[in-house]
């Protein structure tokens, strides 16, 4: 049986491709610029990658303790599905101070800035690279450094992906806890049990000693120690769900938060998740993943990452284009399309629609946990959330 294949019309997105852009340019390697730049609570060491197209937003990363920004993302930003998206984006990551390879001691007496400057130090980076806006991506520390920064600059955040994302201040028992583990535990003993959970350390015992030996002989200790000092000096970031009819404080961007469900940070960024929007906000449960979902599993993240971005409205027509019809010919749609789809799915979801009547609608909308009822049999949902992708039928789509 012949089937053919329809024209998409999309509702108008950003494309990731731009007119002016070509083949070639796309394909050129990408400038790398490593600065020092002041701010106004020191030298922050950035490394900007490619060259910022326009009115685009930049990919801004930033790290955990413990870590610097080749040790945080190289295998994230390594893999060949994250290399496909920042064809498109320029991606500048930032070193906390004194975090970066061969990074100086600080001075006796030097005053390391809290979180609070930490991100207050950011606008600096986008001012001197002449940076409009960011999606950002942090983990633990450099989440919570992002989340203020998107608080404080709601103007300058598009959106943000967030990893092990803590938004509460440190209890003064969890302090005192710390302090004594100070006295008692040595330094890279504390961070590993930061970044790994318990259950990880026995069953992923390669990866936690690579990083206890970068930890041991590539960070610089007494400026290790001065970060986490500041890290867990920390205040709540004071966030609250919005309710109709109150002003509350909490981010104006969408945000994927992302976790392992081995991570120790499973409880924080749960209830990091209940004082967010949750029509602007997805939650990413990893299974079997650790403390660091973008070193065990990056193809996931890229792949959750590549359709936060696209949900945003940045996407590349021709890529949708060829990915839609395949699914489209293997199932062989060809129900009427009556009318446009509005749908509600947990997590937020793409939907595309080959279907003219539908216009293309594309949805990004609230919470539901149960089946996905369509009036129209033309389209696709791809949920951002891996391993939650939607097949289809007659009447619904179904979790597979």
């Amino acid at each position: 049986m012949s089937r053919e294949l329809q024209d998409v019309d999309l509702a108008e997105v950003k494309p990731l491709v731009e007119k002016t852009e070509t083949i070639s340019g796309l394909l050129r390697e990408f400038d790398v610029q490593e600065q020092d730049i002041e701010t106004l609570h020191g030298s922050l060491h950035v490394t900007l990658c490619g060259t910022p197209k326009g009115n685009r937003p930049v990919i801004l990363t930033y790290h955990d303790i413990g870590m610097n920004h080749k040790t945080c993302y190289n295998p994230l930003f390594n893999y060949e599905d994250m290399q496909e998206i920042t064809q498109h984006f320029a991606v500048c990551h930032v070193d906390a101070p004194g975090q970066q390879d061969g990074a100086p001691s600080f001075p006796v007496g030097y005053m390391y800035p809290s979180m609070d400057q930490l991100a207050d130090m950011l606008p600096g980076v986008l001012h001197k690279f002449g940076l409009k806006s960011i999606i950002g991506m942090g983990t633990g520390a450099g989440a919570y450094i992002l989340t203020r920064f998107a608080l404080n600059n709601p103007e300058m955040v598009e959106g943000l992906v967030l990893i092990n994302v803590n938004p509460c201040a440190e209890g003064w028992m969890d302090w005192a806890a710390s302090k004594i583990s100070g006295w008692t535990q040595a330094l890279p003993d504390m961070v590993v049990s930061h970044l790994f959970g318990k259950e990880e350390m026995q069953s992923n015992v390669e990866v936690v000693h690579t990083y206890r030996q970068h930890i041991v002989n590539d960070m610089n200790p007494g400026n290790l120690h001065l970060f986490i000092n500041a890290y867990n000096s920390r205040r709540d970031l004071e966030i609250e769900r919005p309710m109709p009819g109150t002003h509350t404080v909490t981010l104006q961007c969408p945000a994927l938060l992302v976790v392992g469900d081995n991570s120790p940070a499973v409880d924080a960024v749960v209830e990091c998740n209940s004082k967010l929007d949750p029509t602007k906000t997805t939650l990413l449960k990893m299974a079997d993943c650790g403390g660091l979902p973008q070193i065990s599993q990056p193809a996931k993240l890229a792949e959750a990452f590549k359709y936060f971005v696209q949900g945003m409205g940045y996407s590349e027509y021709g890529a949708f284009q060829q990915g839609f019809f395949q699914w489209g010919q293997i199932r062989g749609w060809k129900m009427p399309c009556p009318e446009p789809v509005t749908v509600d799915v947990l997590p937020p979801a793409l939907v595309l629609c080959k279907e003219q009547a539908c216009g293309g609608h594309m949805a990004m909308r609230g919470p539901c946990l149960s089946l996905l009822g369509f009036s129209c049999h033309h389209c696709v949902c791809l949920s951002p959330s891996l391993g939650w992708k939607f097949s289809h039928t007659r009447d619904s789509l179904r979790c597979r």
